[in-house]
């Protein structure tokens, strides 16, 4: 059985993650969504439990994907679920350079444990969840960018006032 890890913050989960992790469930025998908040350069706007009830609902029609959490070192996880690959999607060539790095890194830490690159639709190519925080805080329409529960939980946290705007957009 091949098992992958598609690790991140996933703060929140876009339909550019999502397109990533329905490409890896296709190659892979399980995918786990790995969820970190070991991450110390990001201040996530949802809690842990959060992202993982998100990610568990866009993802509960997907047999061999699972969603769970870690802390420490993303090697070692890896290991701890007997994975031999790290997934990770690149959008645009400013991606490479960090996750080049960061997978010669983890190669450095275990030779046995393989990154592979995915590649979103390019409808997706300049999605971050950077940039749907952005695009709620200055009320703009949130349509085609994220699943509709994300939608929901970022309306909760942030009120009502980009309601309206998204309601404009249909």
């Amino acid at each position: 059985m091949k098992i992958a890890v598609y690790p991140g913050t996933f703060d929140p989960p876009t339909n550019g993650h999502l397109d990533i992790i329905k490409r890896a469930s296709l190659l892979f025998d399980r995918i786990i969504i790995a969820v970190t908040d070991s991450n110390t350069h990001k201040n996530p706007t949802f809690d842990i439990d959060t992202r993982l009830e998100i990610l568990k609902e866009i993802t509960k029609k997907m047999n061999n994907v699972t969603v769970d959490s870690f802390h420490g070192l993303l090697v070692d996880y890896v290991k701890s679920v007997k994975a031999t690959v790290i997934v990770r999607g690149l959008r645009v060539i400013s991606d490479f350079e960090f996750e080049f790095q960061m997978a010669l890194m983890n190669r450095k830490l275990d030779k046995n444990i393989e990154t592979i690159f995915l590649m979103p639709d390019e409808k997706f190519t300049y999605l971050s969840s950077s940039v749907v925080k952005e695009i709620v805080h200055l009320g703009g329409n949130m349509e085609c960018l994220i699943p509709e529960i994300v939608k929901e939980k970022l309306l909760e946290k942030y009120g009502n006032k980009n309601r309206d705007s998204v309601k404009k957009a249909r």
